[in-house]
């Protein structure tokens, strides 16, 4: 699939509505992020007439620990696989705490590049868009 303008141009010519409501996911909702689980959420919400459109999640980087930091980017990072297995085109981070933003920033960074690879937009709620 092309990415250029045209591509994009080409695709949204043959674009109609549906009868479909985009809706917002909290993460602390699901109980799951295991693949059988998304698969089952996202067969029920379609039968329902609902097409997760963004996956919401908190995001605490509150300790200088390495390891810490390490581990909260891995938690984000299966949320972003389960943002893209439901088929949602963002996942929004909010950023409750940072206490040492030269290891968070990068980590997050990461992360957005994951997203962009899976196909979901990375967003923080600081309004930064991460790149």
């Amino acid at each position: 699939m092309s990415t250029t303008p045209d591509g994009i141009e080409g695709t949204l010519r043959g674009c109609r509505p549906a009868e479909i409501d985009p809706i917002v996911i909290d993460a602390a909702d699901l109980d799951s992020t295991a693949p059988a689980h998304l698969r089952d959420l996202k067969a029920e919400l379609s039968a329902r007439g609902y097409q997760p459109a963004t996956l919401s999640v908190d995001a605490c980087f509150d300790c200088e620990d390495t390891l810490a930091t390490q581990r909260e980017a891995d938690r984000l990072r299966e949320f972003v696989r389960a943002a893209a297995f439901l088929g949602a085109g963002r996942i929004e981070v909010r950023l409750d705490e940072v206490s040492d933003p030269t290891a968070a920033d990068p980590a997050l960074s990461a992360l957005a590049e994951r997203a962009r690879r899976e196909g979901v937009e990375l967003v923080r709620t600081d309004g930064e868009t991460a790149a």
